[in-house]
């Protein structure tokens, strides 16, 4: 049982000819990828631990469930939360009410959140058999972080079948603008973990950069401003860069993730005998950085983890660098 404290809420009416889903997780991602479900006319059901997200989607005009079981009946039913071991928490009521009880056949259960490309597949599994077959999984985990979510451009990465896939595209398409089906269960979370090691490595590189210039007596903004106009600008300089230059480690997304998704790249390459030093090299520096209390701040805290394994002091900079950036 999964009860949040939501009763004080008021429940919008479900209008029987709008489109119906379950949202579980109403955080930094999940609220705004619910809201835009709402404006998009979808009749969003949603449910979170605390209840002030829960009441901000009513407000929007969705409707607050008590339980996760609550939404058994729902034909979509998307879950965003940190990791899979959260999901299959939240959804053991579910499929305890669906055992009881089957779903309607074609009832899709959407994993949008970064987890194990193996342990999503074993989940479907656990879904299928739960529901008697009626139900099924896709995952298809997002890039874009907070404002891609919360304008409604998020990067969405699926795997499931074409036909779940086809019964699922119009709400990922209200909540993204690129919606790609990679392949069978577990294809998009593989295709996260891809997209996590070029971001996490890429970040880590430039806030490598940026320690180095710095050190070495140059400004970081302007350093950035000139690789943003040739072969290092790129859409992770763009976003990250900014909050990189200004050591602003507010969280749009806490970098402890970061962590945990390269460990997923790991994974899924020593099931293929895949070389992949970059993801190794990370996950060792992202570990450094959890293990030095900063995994609950922004993924651009990178740059103080690195500083912080740093020895050298800012006052051996080469004179003649000094005297330049002056």
């Amino acid at each position: 049982m999964n009860p949040a404290n939501t009763s004080a809420a008021p429940t919008a009416p479900v209008d029987p000819s709008r489109q119906r889903a379950g949202f579980v997780g109403l955080g930094l991602m999940g609220a705004p990828m619910a809201a835009n479900l709402v404006k998009a006319g979808w009749s969003v059901t949603g449910w979170n631990r605390s209840p002030s997200a829960v009441e901000d989607l009513v407000r929007l005009g969705g409707s607050a469930a008590a339980m996760v079981e609550d939404l058994r009946n729902e034909p979509v039913i998307i879950f965003m939360l940190p990791d899979l071991p959260y999901i299959e928490e939240a959804a053991a009521g579910l499929l305890d009410a669906w055992r009881s009880s089957p779903p309607e056949p074609g009832t899709l259960v959407v994993v949008m959140s970064s987890v194990s490309p193996v342990g999503v597949q074993a989940f479907g599994l656990a879904v299928g058999e739960a529901s008697g077959g009626n139900a099924a999984v896709l995952d298809a985990p997002v890039s874009g972080g907070t404002q891609g979510a919360q304008q409604g451009t998020l990067a969405i990465m699926a795997g499931g079948s074409e036909e779940d896939f086809g019964r699922a595209l119009p709400a990922l398409q209200a909540m993204g603008t690129t919606v790609r089906r990679l392949g069978g269960l577990g294809a998009g979370s593989l295709a996260k973990a891809c997209n996590q090691l070029v971001v996490g490595t890429t970040t880590a590189a430039l806030a490598e950069a940026a320690g180095l210039a710095e050190r070495s007596g140059m400004d970081v903004e302007a350093l950035f401003d000139v690789l943003s106009g040739g072969l290092a600008a790129s859409r992770v300089l763009e976003v990250v860069g900014p909050r990189l230059a200004a050591e602003d480690y507010a969280p749009t997304g806490p970098a402890k993730f970061m962590h945990k998704d390269l460990s997923f790249v790991l994974e899924s390459a020593r099931s293929v005998g895949a070389a992949v030093p970059m993801a190794t090299a990370g996950t060792e520096l992202y570990a450094h950085l959890v293990r030095q209390g900063l995994g609950d701040l922004d993924l651009a805290v990178v740059r103080q983890a690195i500083a912080n394994l740093s020895t050298a002091s800012r006052e051996n900079a080469p004179e003649t660098i000094k005297e330049t950036a002056q």
